[in-house]
C-alpha cells in the first residue's frame, strides 16, 4: 500500500539543538530513496507502506545510537486507494483552489 507520512522525531534529554538528531534522521531517510522532503516542523515521506514504516524505525535507531535515551515520535499517515496522490501534488492543488475562488 502507497503511503504518505509526516514524521516528526524529537529526541528528549538532549539539550536545546536537536539539528545533529534530525541531520541523522534525514542521512537515513536519504539512504532509503524514498521520496521526502524535510520542513521546519517535521519531514513528509511517501513510498510504499513497509518501507517507510521500516524507515521511520531506522530514523529512531539512528537517533538513540546518537544517544538520546528516549524519543517522542509524532507521526501523521496517510494513504488512499483510489489514485496515488504524491504529497507534492497537495500544496499546488490548494493554491489553484484558492485561486478559483477569486
Amino acid at each position: 500500500m502507497w503511503v504518505s507520512v509526516d514524521l516528526c522525531v524529537v529526541p528528549l534529554g538532549v539539550g536545546l539543538s536537536l539539528s545533529s538528531y534530525i541531520a541523522a534522521c534525514k542521512n537515513v531517510i536519504e539512504k532509503t530513496g524514498l521520496d521526502y522532503e524535510v520542513g521546519p516542523n517535521g519531514t513528509a515521506i511517501e513510498g510504499d507502506w513497509d518501507e517507510v514504516f521500516a524507515c521511520i524505525r531506522a530514523c529512531h535507531e539512528a537517533v538513540h545510537k546518537k544517544g538520546a535515551a528516549r524519543i517522542y515520535t509524532t507521526l501523521k499517515v496517510n494513504t488512499r486507494i483510489d489514485r496515488k496522490q504524491s504529497f507534492r501534488e497537495k500544496v499546488p492543488s490548494i493554491k489553484f483552489a484558492l485561486n478559483s475562488e477569486g
